[in-house]
C-alpha cells in the first residue's frame, strides 16, 4: 500500500516560497548533492534520475516528524500544499537524515543557517498541479474545512478505505486536474470469461512462419528504439529481452519493472514494450502480429481492472491490414463495458516505420504525443 504524505506551507511564508523555487520547480544539480551522500545512496539516485537535476525538499528533525520520515519508503505519494492549494505532487524516491545538506540547500534569506530540515526527501515525478486541496478532504471523506498542518501523513484507516476503492492517488488528481472523471476499482468483472475469441485458418498459417515471429520482434525493437529517443527508459518482457539483445546488441533494459509503479508489476511487466521515466509510465505497446485472440487487449483489460484510472496511452500495433479486426475486437461487449475502446488507441506499423523513418538518426525531438498523432482511436 502507498502512504501519502502532506507538506504544508503557510501562505505568504516568502523563505519557504524561495526554497520551493530553488530546490522543487527549479531543482538541485547533482554535483551540489552527491557530495554529501555515501555510495550507495548516490547510485540509487542515478539508477532514477540518471544525471537529471533532482526535486529536493526536507523537514525539521522533531520527534513526530521523524516517527513519520521513518514510515516513508521509495514509491510513497507526496502532496506539497500552500494554504488551501495543493502545489505539487511527486513521488518519494529516496530519503536521508543529513543536516549538512540541508545547510548547502536551505540557507536563511540573510545566508544564515540557523534552521535546519535534515530530513530530506528526493522528489520522482514532481508535477505542479494547482488543486484546491478539497479535493483531497473528498476522496478521504475528512471534513469540507480539514487542513493539514506541517509534516504529516494520511492515516493507515483512510488510506484501506481509499484503496478499497481506488486504485491511484496520482494518477485521479491528474485527471481531476484535465477536467476528467475517475472511477472506482472493477470488483468482480471478469474480462476472459465473457470473451469467445477463435483462431482462424490465416492467424494460424502467421503463427506457423518464422518471418511473421520475426516481424513482431522487428516491430518491438523500432518501438524500443524509438522510446530511447523520447528520453524514456524502456521495458520488455523479459522472456523477449534476450532475442532482442542477440538480434540487435541492446542490453540496456531496466533491472527491474519499478518498485514506484502503483500497481502489481506482473499486470505491466508482461505488455510488449513499455516506455517509462523514473516512478511513472510513459506509454504501453501491445504488438499483435499473428493472433486473432488480441492478446494485448487482455492484457490492457486487466490493467484496466486493477488501475481504472491509468492516465497514459495503451496502444495496439498492427499491420494496416489487420485495422480494422483490431477495432472489431474492442467493440466486444466485455472490452466495452471496461470502456477500454476509450482507452486504447491503435497505431499501424506502417505509421511506426514513418515515425522510426522520419526520426531517423537523431536522438531527440520525438515525444508520446506525435505517437498518438499518428494513431487512431476506435470508430
Amino acid at each position: 500500500m502507498v502512504n501519502i504524505f502532506i507538506l504544508y506551507m503557510a501562505p505568504g511564508n516568502h523563505e519557504q516560497m524561495v526554497h520551493y523555487q530553488d530546490t522543487i520547480k527549479n531543482k538541485v544539480p547533482q554535483e551540489r548533492i552527491l557530495k554529501y551522500l555515501d555510495y550507495n545512496l548516490q547510485t540509487k539516485l542515478r539508477n532514477v534520475f540518471s544525471s537529471k537535476p533532482i526535486a529536493v525538499w526536507g523537514s525539521r528533525d522533531s520527534n513526530a516528524n521523524r516517527s513519520r520520515f521513518e514510515r516513508m519508503v521509495t514509491g510513497d505519494d507526496l502532496l506539497i500544499v500552500e494554504g488551501d492549494t495543493i502545489k505539487l505532487l511527486g513521488k518519494v524516491a529516496e530519503k536521508t537524515i543529513n543536516p549538512d545538506l540541508s545547510r548547502e540547500l536551505w540557507k536563511g534569506l540573510r545566508g544564515d543557517v540557523s534552521d535546519v530540515w535534515s530530513l530530506i526527501y528526493f522528489i520522482a515525478n514532481p508535477l505542479e498541479i494547482e488543486l484546491p486541496f478539497k479535493e483531497i478532504n473528498r476522496l478521504f471523506a475528512y471534513q469540507e474545512n480539514y487542513k493539514p498542518q506541517g509534516f504529516t501523513n494520511i492515516s493507515e484507516n483512510k488510506l484501506n478505505e481509499f484503496y478499497d476503492k481506488y486504485d491511484d492517488l496520482y494518477s485521479i488528481l491528474q485527471r481531476i486536474k484535465q477536467g476528467e472523471t475517475y472511477q472506482q476499482k472493477f470488483e468482480t468483472f471478469q474480462v476472459k470469461e465473457d470473451i469467445r475469441l477463435e483462431l482462424q485458418q490465416e492467424d494460424i498459417e502467421d503463427i506457423l512462419k518464422d518471418k511473421e515471429l520475426s516481424e513482431h520482434v522487428k516491430m518491438q525493437w523500432k518501438l524500443i528504439s524509438l522510446g530511447l529517443k523520447t528520453g524514456s527508459r524502456v521495458w520488455i518482457p523479459r522472456n523477449d529481452q534476450q532475442k532482442i539483445e542477440k538480434e540487435y546488441d541492446f542490453h540496456e533494459f531496466e533491472k527491474s519493472f519499478s518498485a514506484g509503479i502503483d500497481m502489481p508489476a506482473k499486470y505491466v511487466e508482461n505488455i510488449d514494450v513499455v516506455w517509462k521515466e523514473e516512478f511513472r509510465i510513459d506509454a504501453a505497446f501491445e504488438i499483435e502480429h499473428t493472433t486473432a485472440i488480441y492478446s494485448g487487449l487482455l492484457r490492457f483489460s486487466d490493467l484496466k481492472i486493477i488501475a481504472p484510472n491509468i492516465n497514459y496511452p495503451l496502444f495496439i500495433v498492427a499491420p494496416l491490414a489487420k485495422k480494422n479486426r483490431v477495432f472489431e475486437q474492442l467493440k466486444r461487449p466485455a472490452f466495452k463495458k471496461l470502456g477500454l475502446e476509450k482507452d486504447v488507441r491503435y497505431i499501424s506499423y506502417e505509421a511506426v516505420d514513418e515515425i522510426d523513418k522520419f526520426i531517423g538518426t537523431s536522438s531527440s525531438g520525438l515525444n508520446v504525443d506525435l505517437i498518438k498523432g499518428k494513431s487512431e482511436a476506435v470508430r
